[in-house]
């Protein structure tokens, strides 16, 4: 009885610029304007597998700068990395690429963000942190949000919506 025991794999293979876009509509005047920028970022991420144990995250943010309600630059900026997860159980396996992968990710995207901003001639933009555990958790609780309302409408009869 000698039940081989695989240990769990888990590996960088590559991490890279996957996209970047920047664009300065309002520019030269724009460099004029003595307030400073108002800052939004979005962030969004994603992972997919690739073949057998070989997975691709990705961690997308979208910085949009404005003046008043003038656009000063809008950054959007993709980071990828592909990564050797092998035998791991299912249920870890969604954690790791949701949170852990993006941890990997994220720094550095992060740089070629601020990076590109200070090209484009305005004082760099510092992204702050992100707990990926709580935008996880963030995640799955809007995705059975979603489902119960859709379940909800599919069914009204069945929850006692009579009146």
């Amino acid at each position: 009885m000698s039940e081989e025991i695989k240990q769990p794999v888990f590996q960088i293979q590559r991490v890279y610029l996957k996209d970047m876009s920047l664009e300065q509509p309002n520019s030269p005047a724009i460099f004029l304007e003595q307030e400073a920028p108002a800052i939004e970022v979005a962030l969004d991420v994603g992972a997919e597998p690739l073949a057998d144990g070989i997975f691709e995250s990705t961690v997308t943010i979208t910085v949009t700068a404005k003046v008043k309600d003038k656009v000063a630059f809008l950054v959007e900026g993709k980071q990828a990395g592909i990564f050797e997860a092998r035998n791991i159980p299912a249920e870890q396996l969604d954690p790791l690429l949701g949170i852990g992968c993006p941890n990997i990710v994220y720094p550095y995207l992060r740089a070629n963000i601020a990076d590109l901003i200070t090209r484009a001639g305005f004082p760099p933009v510092h992204l702050a942190e992100i707990n990926f555990e709580v935008f996880y958790q963030q995640r799955l609780a809007a995705l059975a949000e979603q489902q119960a309302a859709t379940a909800a409408a599919a069914a009204p009869e069945a929850n006692g919506a009579a009146h």
